[in-house]
């Protein structure tokens, strides 16, 4: 069983930043944020795998989001940057036995996510 607690969430106006934490009790060979706004479907936003490659799902956060894990804190980020009212949604961190997917059906855990509104 893995546990992931996200953290970091709130409210900030656009082109304000964020930094969102995810603390694991095991580190699995991928591990991702995913984000649900309402009414849509949650949607993968990146991922990072064991070797330390990265693969963004969501082509409108290239250039201002950035995944990055400390594995001697056991914590994995998304920072935030130039954030846009579209960006507004409950964000997850989910991990999974294998490579990067996309797909939030391919990952075996998830916490509980952590609220981010942007206003204009």
């Amino acid at each position: 069983q893995v546990q992931l607690v996200e953290s970091g969430g709130g409210s900030v106006q656009a082109e304000g930043s964020l930094r969102l934490s995810c603390v694991y009790s095991h580190y699995t060979k991928s591990m991702g944020w995913f984000r649900q706004a309402p009414g849509k479907e949650r949607e993968g936003v990146v991922c990072v795998d064991y070797s330390g490659a990265t693969t963004y799902y969501a082509d409108s956060v290239k250039g201002r989001f950035t995944i990055s894990r400390d594995m001697t804190k056991n914590t994995l980020y998304l920072q935030m940057n130039s954030l846009k009212p579209e960006d507004t949604a409950m964000y997850y961190c989910a991990s999974r036995f294998l490579w990067c997917s996309g797909s939030k059906t391919q990952y075996n855990y998830w916490g509980q996510g952590t609220q981010v509104t942007v206003s204009s």
